[in-house]
């Protein structure tokens, strides 16, 4: 699913070609609505002929609410720049498309509006001209032009073709499977509570899922999901996203956080990122100077360090280190943008490097400018982690392939993951480029642990006397092959997450715990099985005494040995005949049935089935009417 964007100077007529195309005004503030001028950011969304559906987030146009515009306009995959045939090319015009620029959005169409208020034809060729000129050494120089009247309805037909056409030539987006939701929107809903919206920009979310809201680190679960007013079970990457979380207060919650999956990603104070000043900036940039930073959803105000200079002239660019007032969220290649506070302006904007720098560089030191042009161009290590990201639970030898590493670069960056810990060997063996191990990375196998947890967290909830959960329910929950889920279960199980009984699976703090009531039925039941241990109660009389679930639980914890569908001891008593029959077949060679009934002081029901268990176990085994030890 994609998402596209407006952009452009006031009142050029955005709203109502987003109305014209979708039928939804995006306008939904009484304000909004009373001054004909879009303040927040506005949804759409509309159905291509080829059937793909298309989110739509309209901007504010105005110089006051350009913060409101960059909230929104970071996660499109295409613009549509508007300009209106009355008016041209406009100021706001020129900083949205520079914003565009800076943003580095790969895709985008000129739609030169309210073409019905044009004298004629001349006027619009001339205007195009001028158009050409403005957007020539930006992302939209070979943007196509189209005209249209929202309120003749003129070439909308023709701007829908052309839209379809933009988006069928750029790629899908790489899922990662690291959700981040960038919050542009929160508000509570009566019977709901809070809910977020956002576009996605990676990975997906579902109903049940865990999340996290950084910065703060709230903790929440999705409740609910919606794409375009419509329910959804799973939110799928560059899907315009509604969010209802439950656990977490709306007024805890604003524009700009993040939500996420637990243990993915991090907040920070501090970014070095390369960055370029506009040529038209009203004058340079010195180091020290006070900045608005824009990334995602957020703004905050920074302190702007330049690195190797002492100031950056307009059309310049340079690297900086930002000490930011607020912690945001970004990564490594998220684009951002740069304000200056007062007068306002956009002064520019570039690509974070690196994240999470360990502290402050030393502003003229060569090594560190040595280090960020080679982390600007992504090391070894980068590009592999990112394939096996890409890939999820893979061998060795798949990842490195679709990282297209050179061998030796390759080998180095698979044994500085490793050793860092952000790649995972899955299986025993030796880490070489060609082997078929698995491995992980440490993203995707936070993300199944907290999966699995919540799993088993819920079969212990549901069933609070049962040991744990099937080991197959939980493969078959978790979509696994099954070598991939034996090597995740094995890593967990070594890493005391999880406790292992054989064919069920637990948190290991879960305990089989019977109620005061509870107790009192299972010391009654046991009083039968003590008063005749060799001629017991059937296993119907005993789900009648106590249910089946806390006979289940008698099973598991060793209290009770069922031996047939219907036989049931007690596991001491049990050991006993076991080992009289032994000792008496040890002593004799072979031992029938009647004899067994005889020593046991029993009936043939009891001892056919304890005998025809004995043989299933491999203790004993048929000897024509009799029974001897198996070898």
């Amino acid at each position: 699913m994609r998402v596209i964007g407006t952009a452009g100077h006031v009142d050029h007529g955005k709203s109502t070609l987003i109305a014209a195309l979708t039928g939804i005004h995006p306008d939904r503030l009484k304000e909004e609505q009373a001054r004909e001028m879009t303040i927040e950011l506005g949804f759409g969304w509309l159905t291509l002929p080829n059937g793909e559906e298309v989110g739509i987030v309209d901007v504010p146009g105005h110089r006051d609410f350009i913060g409101n515009m960059l909230s929104g306009i970071g996660g499109i995959d295409a613009a549509l720049l508007v300009i209106a045939a009355d008016e041209g090319v406009m100021p706001q015009t020129k900083e949205h498309l520079a914003i565009l620029d800076l943003l580095q959005i790969p895709a985008g169409l000129i739609v030169l509006t309210k073409t019905d208020l044009a004298s004629d034809d001349g006027w619009l060729d001339l205007l195009e001209i001028d158009i050409r000129g403005a957007v020539s050494d930006t992302v939209l120089r070979d943007a196509p032009i189209v005209r249209v009247s929202a309120k003749t309805k003129t070439g909308l037909d023709q701007l829908i073709t052309n839209l379809q056409l933009l988006l069928q030539n750029q790629p899908i987006r790489l899922d990662l499977n690291r959700p981040r939701l960038p919050i542009d929107r929160v508000f509570s809903m009566s019977g709901f509570g809070t809910v977020v919206t956002g576009t996605l920009s990676d990975g997906h979310l579902s109903v049940g899922d865990e999340v996290e809201i950084l910065p703060n680190g709230l903790k929440g679960r999705i409740r609910g999901l919606q794409t375009h007013k419509k329910k959804e079970e799973t939110a799928v990457i560059g899907s315009r996203t509604a969010v209802n979380i439950s656990g977490v207060d709306m007024e805890s919650i604003q524009r700009g956080n993040v939500v996420v999956r637990p243990n993915q990603y991090q907040a920070t104070r501090r970014i070095d990122a390369r960055f370029r000043l506009l040529k038209d900036a009203s004058a340079p940039v010195k180091h020290g100077d006070e900045v608005k930073f824009f990334v995602g959803a957020s703004e905050t105000v920074a302190i702007l360090r330049l690195l190797g200079m002492e100031e950056l002239a307009p059309g310049e660019e340079g690297w900086i280190q930002l000490e930011l007032r607020d912690p945001v969220v970004a990564v490594r290649g998220d684009r951002y943008i740069l304000r200056r506070p007062s007068p306002s302006e956009t002064l520019g904007g570039g690509a974070v490097v690196d994240h999470q720098p360990k502290g402050r560089h030393k502003r003229f030191d060569a090594e560190v400018l040595k280090s960020l042009e080679s982390l600007a161009q992504g090391s070894p290590a980068d590009v592999l982690f990112e394939a096996a990201l890409a890939l999820n639970a893979v061998s060795i030898k798949e990842a490195v392939a679709k990282s297209r590493l050179e061998v030796a670069n390759a080998q180095a960056a698979l044994d500085e993951l490793i050793q860092n810990g952000q790649l995972l060997l899955l299986e025993n063996g030796e880490a070489k480029i060609t082997s078929d191990l698995l491995l992980i990375a440490l993203p995707h196998l936070n993300e199944l642990k907290t999966r699995i947890g919540n799993m088993l967290g819920a079969h212990h909830k549901q069933f609070p006397l049962r040991r744990g959960m099937p080991r197959e329910e939980l493969k078959s929950k978790l979509k696994l092959s099954p070598r991939i889920f034996n090597s995740i279960i094995n890593k967990l199980i070594t890493d005391h997450l999880i406790t292992d009984y054989s064919h069920w699976l637990a948190k290991p703090e879960h305990e089989i715990k019977f109620s005061a009531a509870d107790q009192l039925k299972v010391k009654e039941l046991m009083r039968r099985f003590e008063s005749n241990p060799f001629a017991t109660p059937s296993v119907k009389e005993c789900q009648a005494a106590v249910g089946e679930e806390i006979l289940n639980a008698l099973i598991e914890l060793g209290e009770l040995a069922a031996v047939s569908s219907d036989v049931i001891f007690r596991k001491k008593d049990y050991d006993e005949m076991v080992e009289k029959i032994r000792a008496e077949l040890q002593t004799k060679g072979t031992i029938t049935l009647g004899e067994v009934r005889d020593m046991l002081n029993t009936t043939r029901k009891y001892i056919q089935a304890l005998l025809e268990h004995l043989d299933s176990i491999g203790v004993t085994m048929r000897d024509g009417d009799a029974r001897k030890l198996r070898k």
